[in-house]
């Protein structure tokens, strides 16, 4: 692919952030065994410590931009935190829920407050088994157990794959021809399966496959997430807003159902899109780093039921969304993790029977060249021009 956009103030302001591939790579190595897929300019770096999770990523070689956002002051330390560790990554994978009556980050019984919440290990410092690793493609295991709020255990067994694809497959996901830019693009095939000796059930709980991802802020980047349209009475709210709070107009916009959402890590906010709105991508956009990042899912179409994570006892358990992002954000302390912002997607809830398995597949294709092209793929995969944004 042709090599475009870049320029010396560009590099040297990347440098500067720390934000380069090969610095990030050889940081990682110093902390944790990695596995690297690699194309010709493209690069996609694994943690299997960490879940078998995808870093970062770069379309532009060694120099290029780093796209994942990596904890370096928390890796480095050795420290092992109490509730999270988040080392950071551009996509792990979490199940869900979180909170309510069938959550798995609270102990059956306590409060829903952050003294109380914990990530579950399996999903924080344990690490997944490395089956398989070529040029383009790694595959993990993990065996488990979890319990629920409501006292139900779930046993399960999880099989994670991540390829990373050509030029031709890019083009073949996106349905459009990208011409001549850089890109990197990974699939993942993220496969639960039941190995307990019962069906999961809604009456005892069910559980969901997370894909999370954090990236890189900057004061130009937007996230968007085009929307279908319809009455909210049949397909719910455009979007929810309301994790953390209302968020304010000049940070979260609907436009001709288009959602523009600020990835600045300067305001913590949330967003999700029910499953009926959900057309099973999203994006992102980073003006200052020349990057336009896309995010598809395969989510079967009109499923409803979908795990709801909020903290409280809920009346409709199985109302939750289908894609969130977030935007990090300095707490009330003045603290912050990041910052970073994240994509998120979410499988339905999962009732399955003994035996039985559900995979969720995702796509992170980052692209970066001339503003012109970068409108052009905008412009036919999200219905919106970089002028928008």
């Amino acid at each position: 692919m042709g090599c475009t956009g870049n320029n010396t103030n560009k590099q040297e302001s990347m440098k500067n952030t720390r934000n380069i591939y090969g610095e990030a790579r050889d940081f990682l190595d110093k902390y944790t065994d990695i596995v690297e897929l690699k194309g010709d300019r493209s690069a996609v770096l694994i943690a299997p410590a960490w879940q078998g999770r995808v870093m970062t990523s770069t379309c532009e070689g060694e120099e290029g931009f780093s796209f994942g956002w990596i904890n370096r002051e928390l890796i480095s330390s050795g420290d092992t935190m109490e509730h999270i560790n988040p080392y950071g990554g551009e996509e792990r994978l979490w199940l869900g829920p979180e909170g309510g009556q069938y959550a798995l980050f609270f102990k059956k019984g306590d409060p829903f407050e952050y003294e109380y919440w914990r990530t579950p290990a399996l999903m924080d410092t344990q690490e997944f088994i490395l089956e398989k690793n070529t040029d383009d493609e790694a595959a993990f295991m993990k065996k488990g157990k979890l319990l629920n709020y409501s006292g139900y255990e779930f046993n399960f067994h999880i099989r994670r794959k991540i390829e990373l694809l050509d030029n031709a497959e890019i083009e073949s996901v996106l349905g459009i021809e990208t011409g001549k830019v850089n890109a990197v693009a990974y699939r993942s095939e993220n496969i639960l399966k039941n190995t307990g000796k019962t069906r999961w059930s809604k009456d005892k709980g069910l559980i969901s496959i997370w894909m999370l991802g954090m990236f890189n802020v900057s004061p130009s980047a937007v996230v968007i997430i085009p929307v279908k349209e319809g009455d909210e009475k049949d397909l719910g709210p455009v979007v929810n807003d309301n994790y953390f709070g209302t968020i304010p107009d000049d940070r979260l916009q609907v436009k001709e159902n288009i959602i523009f959402f600020k990835a600045d890590g300067l305001n913590r906010g949330k967003i999700g899109i029910p499953p009926l709105r959900s057309k099973n991508i999203m994006a992102s956009y980073d003006q200052d780093n020349n990057a336009l990042t896309i995010l598809l899912c395969d989510i079967p179409g009109g499923e409803t039921e979908f795990v709801n994570s909020a903290w409280e006892l809920q009346e409709e358990p199985f109302k939750g969304d289908a894609l969130n992002s977030y935007n990090d954000g300095p707490l009330e302390d003045g603290s912050i993790m990041g910052p970073f912002y994240e994509l998120e997607t979410s499988s339905p809830a999962l009732s399955l029977n003994p035996g039985e398995e559900y995979n969720h597949i995702q796509t992170t294709i980052h692209i970066t060249g001339t503003t012109e092209k970068l409108n052009d793929i905008t412009l036919k995969l999200l219905g919106t021009t970089l002028e928008n944004l």
